[in-house]
């Protein structure tokens, strides 16, 4: 795609903000709906292009891509009416008489570049918001996911209005083609050195950015916690897409008293959940499998589970990894794959320093039974999102944000958060012109005025 073509793109889509259509709520959440629509009607060409780009599951596809996207488009379609209605506010004395209020205004042209591990939902979710808002939208998918990619770029102008969502595909000289129109937002899924690079490139046009980024999300095991359970949950959502999924639990911390049972219970579980299946899941090139690879190669842990690497068939066995050094690229890097460490603590303050010493997490788990070890966590541990007993269920409901803090992100969205996103909240305050009553603080300033004022303000 050359330049000229983004530029016509572009223009079309401004041209259509301005023209003032999407603003209606009607609008809006006929958008939606359609692109609820849009994923059930074409569900099994969905998980056929997922299969092929990522070798997942059917069920697995349908689970975090479709029905998350679904979820998404109809609960935003559903109540964006009332998203948009003016958020009225009590003013203070002195701004009396008057009315003030905050009016949700879309920033017009928005791009999203998108990410290939859940290529739907990570794309599509945050269109949503962007809709929603009342904006035009140019969506760039990852070419990472080509038949993910193509196929998204074949059925949105079947379903959305053509001159108001677009798709361009292309890989990074079409993103940093993109980047240089000078849309009114921007936002970017994907890891934090992309992130980082597109952050500088808007900031030369001081264009706004979400960034939803990653990181080295980890478990806390203390030793209260139900191990049989723990080990089930964290064993299933860690072999969701291979363990390339942003708040896969990446490590684990356990108290020393229940160490031992959780890794045994752990292995278990993956044994249970890979009956029938080959020992490699497959993860998405030889780049990252290479990198994987070398994570093991180098690590100065024991592995008790899994470790092998096929290079032909771009597969890595399920693995835990007992101990690794902390210094070490295992426990630096972001892993996305289906590979766990899993480190002694002898406490759940030791774990929460080991946390804190790192950058901030798009995620954090916590499996205790005790309230007040809840709390404490809770409040001692900075994280994108925190969920307690459970993993990854807090980044797929409606009903709260999701985003980053520090080196996982920027922003938040989903529901509510992702209209709030993708809007401008604009202070609108009316005053009567008649009577005068400004007169009373109009120069010359005399020491009656200054009086007055004091008691006013």
């Amino acid at each position: 795609m050359t330049e000229v073509d983004v530029s016509r793109i572009t223009k079309t889509l401004r041209t259509t903000f301005h023209s003032g259509r999407t603003r209606s709520a009607q609008w809006r959440s006929d958008q939606l709906n359609r692109l609820a629509q849009m994923m059930t009607d074409n569900e099994t060409a969905i998980i056929e292009a997922l299969s092929a780009d990522l070798g997942r599951a059917p069920f697995e596809s349908w689970l975090t891509d479709i029905a998350g996207t679904v979820a998404e488009a109809r609960y935003a379609a559903k109540h964006v009416k009332r998203w948009m209605r003016r958020d009225r506010r009590m003013l203070e004395l002195p701004q009396l008489p008057g009315r003030g209020w905050v009016e949700f205004e879309p920033y017009g042209t928005v791009l999203i570049i998108g990410t290939w591990n859940l290529p739907f939902l990570l794309t599509l979710g945050p269109a949503i918001g962007a809709i929603a808002a009342g904006n035009t939208v140019l969506i760039k998918p990852s070419e990472f996911a080509p038949r993910t990619s193509r196929l998204l770029a074949e059925l949105l102008p079947r379903y959305l209005d053509r001159e108001a969502a677009v798709v361009v595909e292309g890989g990074r000289a079409a993103s940093e083609l993109l980047i240089e129109q000078q849309f009114d937002r921007i936002f970017f899924t994907g890891g934090a050195a992309t992130g980082s690079k597109i952050l500088a490139a808007a900031a030369r046009h001081l264009t706004p950015v979400t960034l939803e980024l990653g990181g080295k999300s980890p478990v806390i095991l203390a030793d209260d916690c139900d191990v049989d359970v723990a080990a089930a949950r964290i064993g299933w959502t860690k072999l969701i897409n291979s363990g390339q999924v942003c708040v896969a639990p990446d490590y684990v911390l356990a108290h020393r008293d229940v160490a031992e049972r959780f890794v045994d219970r752990l292995c278990d579980s993956w044994v249970r959940y890979r009956a029938g299946q080959p020992k490699g899941m497959p993860i998405l090139n030889i780049d990252h499998v290479e990198r994987l690879g070398e994570y093991l190669i180098d690590t100065r842990g024991d592995i008790a589970f899994g470790g092998g690497i096929d290079r032909s068939s771009l597969t890595v066995e399920p693995t835990v990894v007992l101990n690794p050094d902390p210094s070490e690229p295992l426990m630096t890097e972001e892993i996305f794959g289906p590979i766990l460490p899993v480190i002694t603590v002898d406490s759940v303050s030791d774990a929460i320093d080991f946390v804190n010493s790192r950058p901030k997490p798009l995620a954090a788990y916590l499996f205790s039974r005790s309230r007040s070890v809840r709390n404490r966590v809770v409040s001692e541990v900075p994280a994108g999102g925190m969920l307690i007993n459970h993993v990854a269920f807090q980044a797929s409901t409606t009903r709260l944000p999701f985003g980053g803090v520090g080196n996982s992100g920027m922003g938040a969205y989903h529901g509510h958060w992702g209209f709030q996103e993708f809007s401008h909240a604009k202070t609108v305050l009316t005053k009567p012109t008649r009577p005068d009553l400004s007169q009373i603080l109009y120069p010359p300033y005399t020491d009656r005025v200054w009086k007055l004022a004091r008691k006013l303000f």
